[in-house]
């Protein structure tokens, strides 16, 4: 067997609140993010991301947003979910690298402990975690604070 890539992307409106998810980790600021689970983009772009690497649909399938079972959901959950599908279990995650894109909040402080999370919850070492911050430089929906997004690339290997 060869190497599996795949990627996620995920956008979700913000509004005035009191803090949002983004990798895992809390972030306290001045929005929350409109959202039928915590609305955690960089983990549903992960899902994504794993479904697609082994051609097994999209997060909205496994996880639709009218079951109401998913309202307010932890988003590690679906990740866990995905990764003990049985179309996964021949690969395990080699690589990931990220890009979340917002105006606010900043996002700087916050993307140590995101890779630490994202270590622990794909069983890698914290090296082959990528999480980089960036802005919309005002433009588009992100850039006027009202979205925010992420994309995602893994690299999955075959189990030996």
């Amino acid at each position: 067997m060869t190497h599996r890539i795949g990627i996620g992307y995920d956008i979700h409106r913000l509004e005035p609140g009191s803090g949002i998810v983004v990798g895992g980790v809390s972030i306290p600021c001045e929005y929350r993010v409109v959202a039928h689970s915590d609305g955690d983009v960089l983990l549903h772009a992960l899902c994504d991301a794993l479904l697609g690497a082994v051609g097994a649909g999209d997060i909205g399938e496994h996880f639709p947003d009218t079951d109401e079972t998913h309202r307010g959901r932890d988003s590690r959950t679906f990740v866990q979910a995905v990764l003990a599908l049985p179309a996964l279990k021949p690969w395990r995650v080699t690589n990931m690298d990220s890009n979340i894109i917002a105006q606010v909040p900043r996002l700087g402080p916050y993307k140590l402990p995101m890779r630490q999370f994202l270590a622990e919850l794909l069983f890698l070492p914290l090296g082959r975690i990528g999480v980089k911050a960036r802005t919309n430089e005002g433009l588009d929906a992100v850039g006027e604070k009202r979205a925010i997004q992420a994309q995602v690339v893994v690299l999955l290997e075959p189990v030996r």
